[in-house]
């Protein structure tokens, strides 16, 4: 079965908000200065935004504090308080709330499932049982990468709570939608009381370094994290073909060897001491920062960039050394 943890150094709080039609923009408006908002607060170690998937209709957002004390004081703050008062107007219902508490890191770059049990102190055993179950059955589908379940946190956080991580959505949906899931559901019923949250972080390790070394979460736009990518992939992808091209190699050795190389180039050198460096202001906006102007800036740097990487590659490729 997986680990099993009592409250230790980090917390996580997952919530998740169905939002009504026509206002998206403006909600992840809102929502992005929520998080940039909660960056000043103790203990903040990240926030993210995961959009509407098949598997999950709600929007979720994710905090991640050192500790459940300064998770605990964002999450009852003022500061929330009145931000949520604003943004009321976008929501279409109560929001849901999850939180875990363990020493690391509780959801890897994989696609995660949050599952919250409300279980009576007299059922406990039971419950354990029965999830021990749920694990051996759930191990056996391919793509399953583990599970870990969380006690209830006294003051914060009254439901057991189970992550399970899966390596892509498509097996992720094999599991929630089989038969032996259904079956295990059926034996469990007197636990049927459950909420559910997937969350999917594609490019996690890309954007997961701060200037103090401390672990960031991606940015909460998919089109600046595009973008981003693509700032650094150009300039990595021509430099190692150029590297390997006096090697002469058949195409599809070339790709091959190139895109490797490509993929550890971006995880341990252009993304981290290049793009977010470079990018960073704009990946993750100040909260007093009108978005139009944070905007407008990050546009013109990925501009300046790619302009500036077009030219250099141009004279070297074409005046200085032509390929053949």
């Amino acid at each position: 079965m997986g680990t099993e943890r009592n409250v230790a150094a980090a917390a996580t709080a997952i919530i998740g908000q169905k939002i009504l039609p026509g206002v998206e923009d403006e909600y992840e408006s809102w929502q992005e200065n929520l998080n940039a908002a909660a960056a000043y607060y103790p203990g903040f170690l990240g926030a993210e935004i995961s959009p509407p998937t098949a598997l999950q209709p709600d929007r979720v957002v994710v905090y991640r504090f050192d500790s459940v004390a300064h998770l605990q004081a964002w999450i009852n703050s003022a500061t929330r308080q009145t931000y949520l008062d604003v943004g009321a107007k976008y929501f279409d219902g109560p929001a849901t709330q999850q939180v875990v508490s363990s020493g690391t890191q509780s959801l890897d770059p994989l696609v995660t499932v949050v599952v919250t049990h409300r279980v009576h102190p007299n059922q406990v055993e039971d419950f354990l049982e029965w999830q021990h179950h749920m694990v051996q059955e759930e191990a056996k589908f391919e793509g399953f990468r583990g599970t870990e379940l969380f006690r209830p946190i006294e003051g914060l956080q009254e439901e057991w709570t189970t992550l399970y991580r899966y390596d892509t959505a498509e097996h992720l949906d094999a599991w929630l939608t089989s038969p032996q899931r259904r079956e295990i559901l059926a034996e469990g019923e007197k636990f049927k009381d459950f909420r559910l949250r997937t969350i999917d972080n594609s490019f996690g390790s890309w954007f997961a370094f701060e200037g103090n070394g401390k672990e960031a979460p991606p940015p909460p736009s998919e089109t600046r994290t595009s973008l981003a990518v693509w700032v650094g992939l150009y300039p990595t992808v021509v430099l190692l073909t150029l590297a390997l091209f006096p090697l002469h190699l058949p195409l599809w050795i070339g790709l091959l060897v190139g895109n490797l190389l490509s993929s550890f180039a971006m995880s341990f050198l252009t993304m981290p001491y290049y793009v977010n460096p470079l990018l960073g202001r704009w990946l993750r906006p100040s909260p007093d920062e009108p978005a139009a102007k944070a905007n407008l800036r990050g546009l013109g740097i990925v501009a300046v960039a790619m302009a500036f990487w077009a030219a250099v590659f141009y004279l070297v490729t074409v005046r200085f050394w032509t390929l053949p």
